[in-house]
């Protein structure tokens, strides 16, 4: 696997990690959510130091997929107005 094509896998998932936590942390500060931040950084210092040539293409698919059924389950959240946008605009 060429070192181009690591990097964006490796992009790819921190991207998703990172909006989970962004997400996690527009929600609330409680004790709680401050544990399962805890464990998403930890999750992205794991992605950091993993041989990404053992990662495939499908399993960042799945990742991202993954990512966007936790986001959906927040829709009703952010649509019903009880908390204000996360990013100003669209990040991609």
């Amino acid at each position: 696997m060429e070192i181009e094509t690591k990097n964006q896998y490796r992009l790819r998932v921190e991207t998703c990690i990172g909006t989970i936590i962004d997400v996690h942390r527009s929600i609330t500060i409680t004790c709680e959510n401050e544990k399962i931040l805890s464990q998403f950084e930890n999750l992205r210092q794991a992605v950091n130091e993993m041989d990404m040539s053992q990662v495939s293409e499908q399993d960042v698919v799945l990742v991202e997929q993954a990512t966007n059924a936790l986001l959906n389950e927040f829709r009703p959240v952010f649509n019903g107005g009880f908390c204000v946008p996360i990013y100003e605009s669209i990040r991609h």
